[in-house]
């Protein structure tokens, strides 16, 4: 942790023209989502066979959230992809809360990329409970610009779509544009900006975009291997660009202690240049901040997640946090140690500063809950989703197809479970709601995995404030 008297003053240095006339898809402000966005009734979440004995294209499934309905906890619908072996893993929108200005642009269609095959998808959501397949720009399209592993995608402000990519089989990695009709405009970027690549996210109000490191495809695919790391196959840096020319203005390294840093979120107000990155292996959690004075981002260790002593592993088990989200108010921090199988919760209303507020035990290699409505819970707490008012938080358990079957097998077998806590953001506390429970083992053609979650009408993930 830093007092540092140098940090953030949050003063936007980039002369920004927005003048608030909002006429665009999603909310004016943070606080606007929190008290206009009502309770989420549905889900939209990743749903994949891949590295399952299911011979069955991947889907995104419909869940039901609405306690007052007959379905409530179930699949209600399922969008199913053309082709096999697509592995879907993060998706988006094709308009957030950052296109305010876009008249009738609206927040309809869910781009749907596959991380193995690099096809992209085009999902039509006007109709919120039966969304159906519109488009897909095959993977051949998307090599032609040197570019592969598709992985976050975010709305942009004037209607534009941007992908993060991770790379070809070696390296490297990229961002890849798509218009309003979803026709490839090509690299964002020049080439050979950055090596490796993974999550990112922007402020355009600080005109700055940061981004992070996972490692080349091959590295990943096959499973987790301590050798990569010893031979630097994996990243430790982030890289903080100039939005509007799309150039890397500064790299940090974060070093042994900030080993594969994945998720990344800047506060949600646009005026803030705070933000922290979750680093999965050496399980820290990293606070970033512009030092107007110095003219430079700065990032420290935050909090540290220590590893664990298990008769099963022969080192100490790390707690890999592979999600990170802030709460709408920027109130709280949440995240997942997908390892030690808790779900946890952080006060930074001074970011600096961050105070543990609460966190679950459930599921994972440690996790004292192992069965919620008599269903065994065989993974931990991965992919995370927060209601708009911050009062209750869902996640998934599967993180990547050959990750899952090294560390947790019976994942393939028994399939993913859906689960939620109930958040009181007056005390900062967590409580497990052991009524809830979606069941990906009970799919039609046999268990499933489930990964990133959305809400229909914009969440903490998606959205980004002008």
């Amino acid at each position: 942790m830093s007092d540092s008297p140098t940090q953030g003053s949050a003063q936007p240095e980039h002369d920004h023209e927005h003048h608030h006339n909002h006429e665009g898809p999603g909310y004016a402000t943070p606080q606007a989502a929190i008290e206009e966005g009502g309770r989420e009734k549905l889900a939209y979440v990743m749903s994949l066979y891949v590295g399952t004995d299911v011979d069955a294209p991947d889907f995104v499934a419909v869940v039901d959230l609405d306690p007052e309905s007959d379905t409530y906890c179930e699949i209600v619908d399922r969008i199913e992809m053309p082709n096999r072996g697509d592995e879907l893993h993060h998706f988006g929108w094709n308009a957030c809360s950052s296109s305010c200005h876009m008249e009738g642009l609206e927040r309809q269609h869910l781009i749907v990329p596959g991380q193995r095959s690099s096809r992209l998808h085009v999902i039509d959501a006007a109709d919120r409970r039966n969304p159906e397949l519109v488009e897909v720009i095959e993977p051949e399209e998307v090599f032609e610009y040197d570019l592969s592993a598709p992985h976050t995608v975010h709305c942009v402000p004037d209607g534009q779509i941007l992908i993060s990519m991770l790379g070809d089989a070696d390296l490297p990695g990229g961002f890849l544009e798509l218009n309003e009709d979803f026709e490839i405009e090509g690299r964002w970027e020049p080439p050979g900006e950055i090596e490796m690549n993974y999550d990112y996210w922007y402020q355009p109000r600080q005109n700055v975009m940061v981004s992070t490191e996972w490692a080349a495809p091959k590295t990943y695919y096959p499973a987790f291997d301590l050798e990569d790391v010893e031979e630097g196959k994996y990243g430790q840096k982030i890289h903080f660009w100039d939005w509007e020319d799309g150039t890397v203005e500064q790299t940090i390294d974060l070093g042994e202690e900030g080993q594969i840093p994945l998720e990344v979120r800047f506060l949600h107000t646009p005026e803030s240049t705070h933000g922290f990155v979750g680093t999965a292996l050496s399980s820290n959690m990293f606070h970033f901040w512009r030092d107007e004075e110095a003219g430079e981002y700065r990032a420290e260790k935050a909090i540290d997640f220590e590893a664990r002593e298990h008769p099963d592993w022969d080192m100490p088990v790390p707690g890999l946090t592979t999600d990170i989200l802030i709460s709408l108010d920027d109130r709280y921090l949440f995240g997942s140690n997908w390892l030690h199988g808790e779900v946890w919760m952080y006060d930074i209303s001074d970011p600096s500063n961050p105070r543990r507020a609460d966190s679950l035990s459930v599921g994972g290699t440690f996790g004292d809950v192992r069965e919620v409505q008599g269903r065994e819970i065989v993974a931990g707490p991965q992919m995370l989703q927060l209601s708009l008012d911050g009062e209750r938080l869902y996640w998934t358990t599967s993180l990547f197809s050959s990750w899952d079957d090294q560390f947790y097998p019976e994942e393939a077998e028994r399939g993913s479970v859906m689960l939620k806590a109930d958040v009181d953001p007056r005390t900062g506390t967590l409580e497990l709601d052991e009524d809830f429970l979606v069941d990906w083992g009970e799919c039609p053609a046999g268990p499933a995995r489930a990964h990133e979650i959305r809400w229909p009408d914009g969440d903490c993930t998606s959205d980004v404030w002008q």
